[in-house]
This record gives structure tokens, sequence and C-alpha cells, in this order.
């Protein structure tokens, strides 16, 4: 029996960068709507792993930018 979490709905417009990047990857990838109806547990690892991957590399080009 799973313990029920009350899913407060996400505001997109009101986001720490780094979780921003995160949403902006997922709907590049076209996940976005998957996250926003299931949470980030409806991805599969390798989804995940894919998400976290270009967040690592775009964190990486704004250093080098700035």
């Amino acid at each position: 029996m799973m313990s029920s979490k009350k899913q407060k709905p996400i505001d997109l417009r009101n986001l720490e960068p780094e979780e921003k990047m995160k949403y902006e990857i997922a709907e590049e990838l076209g996940l976005l709507d998957r996250v926003l109806a299931e949470g980030w547990k409806g991805l599969t690892s390798k989804e995940t792993g894919r998400i976290g991957g270009l967040v690592t590399k775009r964190k990486r080009e704004q250093r080098k930018t700035v």
C-alpha cells in the first residue's frame, strides 16, 4: 500500500533556474506532458539520465560564456 502524498501543482513560472532548465529540457525531449501528469517518477531511468546529462552540459556551457 502506497502512502498518498499530496501533489502540489507545479508553477512553471516560479521555479529555481536549475528546476526551470530541467522542465525546459523535458519539454524539448517531448517528456513534459508525462512529467506534469505523473511527476518525475513517471519517467524511465534512461529518460531522467538524459535530462540530467543535458542539464550538466548546459550548466558547463553557461559557465564558459560568463
